[in-house]
């Protein structure tokens, strides 16, 4: 039994069709059992004009039938979370993917050709395919109800300070090459801060500011009225009127009293 267990375990030795040239035979097979295995080296291919209909579960099965698929990531919109029309489609042998991306190149699916190449090893980005094991779930706060939402004066605020901020970037990396490039952008935009010192001030209609707000108001009744001006009686002046012209006047009043008279007493004659 012990005997019959130990035959089992141990391989077959291989022998020399020759038993003269066995000595070099063996030596061959233990070179070749030294060696080192090779490793296969993944390849990754990169598939565009992918149709909408096609997603991660019809993607893998159908490059599957190729070779085994190490990875995938189909890349989508972080706002909508529909597809973008391109695939990374990773191998777990290079030569595979040769294979998938000659063989896939201009192959038509759902009216469109497919565009697959291979991508060198020293351009796949290390980061290329984090979170492709992840399940994909469809974003909570789409683009449109973000965009539509109630803005409150604090997010305003920060949209405004990070263009601003983004403005500023942008005109020093021009004078840094020495670009002399002048626009108004964003800062003008801006309304500027006017400076209210005295409670007289003027504001205009058109500012945003108010005329009556609280802290002119609160100006004007710290603004002490002080008593000791004298105020000065108001003579109102009216043009003198010559005695000639009054005496004019009221004969000319005198006549047309009797022109009137006279028309009355012309009228009683003719309806009699």
């Amino acid at each position: 039994m012990t005997e019959g267990k130990k035959s089992s375990k141990t391989s077959p030795k291989l022998l020399a069709l020759n038993p003269a040239e066995d000595a070099e035979f063996q030596k061959k097979i233990q070179q070749v059992k030294g060696r080192p295995r090779a490793t296969l080296k993944p390849g990754v291919v990169y598939v565009g004009h992918i149709p909408q209909a096609l997603a991660e579960p019809q993607l893998r099965p159908y490059f599957s039938q190729f070779g085994k698929v190490t990875r995938l990531r189909l890349s989508r919109s972080k706002k909508t979370g529909r597809s973008k029309g391109y695939a990374f489609v990773e191998f777990d042998c290079d030569e595979v993917a040769k294979i998938v991306a000659e063989t896939m190149n201009n192959y038509l699916i759902g009216e469109r050709l497919i565009k697959c190449h291979l991508i060198p090893p020293e351009k796949v980005h290390e980061k290329l395919f984090v979170g492709s094991q992840r399940i994909f779930k469809k974003p909570r706060l789409p683009a449109v109800a973000r965009y539509n939402k109630s803005h409150s004066s604090e997010d305003l605020k920060k949209v405004t300070g990070k263009l601003l901020r983004k403005e500023s970037k942008l005109r020093k990396r021009l004078a840094e090459k020495g670009i002399d490039y002048d626009f108004p952008g964003f800062a003008a935009q801006v309304p500027a801060k006017k400076a209210q010192s005295g409670a007289d001030t003027s504001v205009c209609s058109e500012d945003a500011t108010p005329v009556c707000t609280p802290s002119i108001l609160e100006r004007r009744k710290s603004i002490r009225v002080e008593d000791d001006d004298v105020d000065d009686e108001i003579v109102l002046k009216t043009q003198s009127v010559k005695s000639e012209d009054v005496e004019g006047c009221e004969e000319d009043t005198e006549e047309e009293e009797e022109e009137q008279a006279e028309a009355e007493g012309a009228s009683d004659d003719v309806e009699g």
